[in-house]
């Protein structure tokens, strides 16, 4: 297997906005996360993911770019990213940022232009068509609107737009559009980014002839034809060709409904397209199905055995899109903190890239949101009407809904001390600090060596020690077994069995087999003492030797 050092990497992000306000207008910025960076230094990651503070609108919190090349004045200027890639190096932290290629904002130059007319020579930059019927080109939902088309009155057509009419979608099969797009990275690899994550790039190549849903509803959400197009391999490759392979950058793809085979598809070393996609599966799982632990067994045992010297993987829990890990995967309450450090192990003992997001290192929780007027986020809203409009769910139903998988849970601020405002800003906070912030900070955890903060560094540390916990095989141990998640990585002779309890109750060792070795010692451990039995929420790393 060909080692990289993005694939050694141990990853990090930062939700700019909610991270550290630097001037104490209540919205987090980059001078805040130079701030920050030894503290991240402290903790131990060595790649930091920024998601977008390019000039934006703010619809949707950034993902509606309007100048690639510009810096929302929120957060700081061009100067400050340069300070800030600079200060990141020089603590050996390499920087990836988000870029968001599949569409724009609709304030963005090329989307005025595009509009003007039909014979604007950037009008095919986006998608244009005509009606049918006197409605939509075709039966297509949106993911922040019914219709995933909007009517222009100015040139009488419609324009496409996967996400909110703020966001229309860039047509990647025009080429002038992709070479503008390829200078724009090109400028940015310039400026000493290290790698890029690639937001919803499954959506850049659609279906060909924009084909009707099957079904009676005038607007129906289905992301096939909207996504993984003929041409989508084609532009991937183009990208890498032009821009990728020829500089030493890491990229992590946003791809959607992915397979272990279609992983390989766009990550395999041989079709140079994209470095690693993230892996979605498991938290789309619980999300959609609750808690399920012979089914989360299956899924990354399934994904582990399946990519293993085939393609690299991007392993996260959480993000600023998801849920808090300790609030959906885990227990938030009575076992927060080990729970947080089970699934810290977890994200930490597997094949793959791990990305942790900010507040995960200690063991940040869902907000208690009091009411819809507290949410920020543009699909909290959408979702909310959708709830209440269409499904019939009551206004308690609907909260309920949110509380437990908004967005917005994962872009409450960084609860840095007790301090108002939980130490982010010295100002009125963009969104709502949870109140948990007096208890959960970053300066008790700091203060504590048994803290999650604590086992997230030591976690870090092992991993960076051992290529086994990098580039080891996996072998599924207890596969019967209904509450304990186990399994043995090894590499070259270096051999560690992980061992967890992924519930609330006491469970025994079901006999795991250390394979024969002379000794297993276990070198690590969320609970301070050693017990017969697995503990709720009980995470052990045995290291064995022959």
């Amino acid at each position: 297997m060909q080692k990289s050092w993005w694939k050694e990497a141990v990853a990090y992000q930062i939700y700019p906005r909610s991270f550290y306000d630097g001037n104490g207008d209540g919205i987090g910025d980059l001078c805040g996360i130079v701030e920050k960076l030894d503290y991240l230094q402290t903790l131990g990651v060595n790649l930091l993911w920024i998601t977008p503070f390019y000039a934006s609108p703010g619809v949707d919190n950034g993902y509606d770019i309007s100048d690639y090349q510009a810096i929302d004045p929120a957060y700081g200027t061009l100067q400050d990213v340069e300070e800030l890639i600079a200060q990141a190096h020089q603590r050996g932290i390499r920087v990836m940022f988000d870029l968001v290629l599949n569409h724009t904002s609709d304030q963005h130059p090329w989307f005025i232009e595009s509009r003007k007319s039909q014979e604007s020579p950037l009008r095919d930059y986006y998608i244009w068509r005509d009606g049918k019927n006197g409605r939509e080109p075709n039966n297509w939902r949106a993911h922040f609107a019914k219709s995933a088309w909007t009517y222009d009155g100015q040139t009488e057509q419609y324009y496409l737009h996967t996400f909110s009419p703020q966001q229309p979608d860039l047509n990647w099969q025009n080429q002038e559009m992709r070479t503008a797009l390829y200078n724009i990275i090109r400028w940015w690899i310039e400026k000493g980014v290290d790698g890029f994550r690639l937001d919803a790039i499954s959506f850049i190549s659609k279906a060909a002839d924009f084909p009707d849903h099957a079904g009676d509803a005038p607007y129906i959400f289905r992301r096939a034809p909207m996504m993984h197009g003929a041409e989508y391999h084609q532009f991937l490759h183009e990208l890498n060709r032009e821009l990728l392979s020829q500089n030493d950058i890491v990229t992590a793809g946003e791809c959607i409904e992915l397979t272990v085979e279609s992983a390989i598809e766009v990550a395999a070393p041989e079709r140079q397209e994209i470095d690693m996609p993230f892996l979605f599966e498991p938290t789309e799982y619980v999300i959609n199905h609750g808690m399920d632990v012979p089914k989360l067994k299956e899924i990354l045992t399934r994904w582990q055995v399946g990519l293993h010297s085939k393609a690299w993987i991007a392993n996260q829990f959480n993000n600023h899109d998801l849920p808090r890990v300790v609030s959906l995967f885990g227990d938030d309450q009575a076992h927060r903190e080990a729970s947080a450090k089970l699934f810290g192990t977890l994200l930490l003992t597997l094949a793959g890239t791990p990305f942790i997001y900010q507040g995960e290192e200690i063991g940040m929780t869902n907000n208690p949101f009091p009411s819809l007027i507290d949410y920020r986020d543009l699909a909290a809203f959408s979702e909310y009407q959708k709830m209440t409009e269409e499904e019939g769910l009551n206004s308690t139903a609907a909260l309920a809904t949110l509380h437990a998988y908004s967005r917005d849970n994962a872009r409450t601020p960084m609860q840095w001390d007790d301090s108002p405002s939980a130490g982010f800003t010295t100002g009125e906070p963009w969104i709502m600090v949870n109140p948990n912030y007096e208890t959960i900070n970053v300066a008790q955890a700091m203060g504590d060596s048994n803290s999650v903060f604590a086992f997230y560094q030591r976690l870090i540390a092992l991993r960076k020690q051992h290529d086994a916990l990098v580039y080891g095989d996996f072998e599924l141990l207890l596969p019967e077994h209904p509450s304990v998640f186990a399994y043995r990585r090894s590499f070259e002779g270096e051999r560690f069995v992980v061992v967890l309890n992924i519930s609330a109750e006491m469970s025994d060792m079901g006999g795991v087999d250390f394979g024969g070795g002379d000794s297993a010692d276990l070198i690590l451990n969320n609970y301070l003492d050693i017990a017969t039995t697995l503990r709720p929420y009980e995470a052990r790393i045995y290291r064995e030797t022959a």
